[in-house]
């Protein structure tokens, strides 16, 4: 069975990383990347035909829930099986997190979690996508 190819977008790089061998430890079958930049995001993206995105969205940019959706649309046309995921932080404004809820209404992402979710809920939601 061929590996699984996850894209990590965080702003954080030491949460990226953490999520990183978090998910390596526990889903056997995927290769996990850390992306440092949007840019970098889009071109690992072409490159990789990513089968999970995960990003973080915050209120700056290039974090913005626009330009993350942008992102996701980009991402979409270059691995149309690509499945899209929104991490946002606990405390996000009120606004923000239902603008992200409403995304995911829409279809414009797969799934969203908060960064109080536990590991557990991570790998299952990564591993469901």
């Amino acid at each position: 069975m061929p590996l699984r190819t996850i894209i990590l977008d965080l702003q954080s790089a030491l949460y990226a990383k953490a999520i990183r061998r978090l998910l390596a430890q526990e889903l056997d079958d995927c290769r996990v990347t850390v992306s440092k930049t949007p840019s970098e995001t889009a071109a690992q993206s072409r490159l990789l035909r990513p089968d999970t995105l995960l990003l973080e969205v915050t209120d700056f940019a290039p974090w913005t829930l626009d330009e993350r959706l942008a992102l996701c649309a980009q991402v979409k046309k270059d691995a149309p099986g690509c499945k899209t995921a929104l991490i946002a932080d606990d405390a996000a404004p009120h606004e923000l997190t239902e603008r992200i809820k409403k995304a995911k209404q829409r279809g414009d992402i797969d799934a969203f979690l908060f960064t109080s979710a536990t590991e557990e809920y991570l790998v299952a939601m990564v591993d469901s996508l």
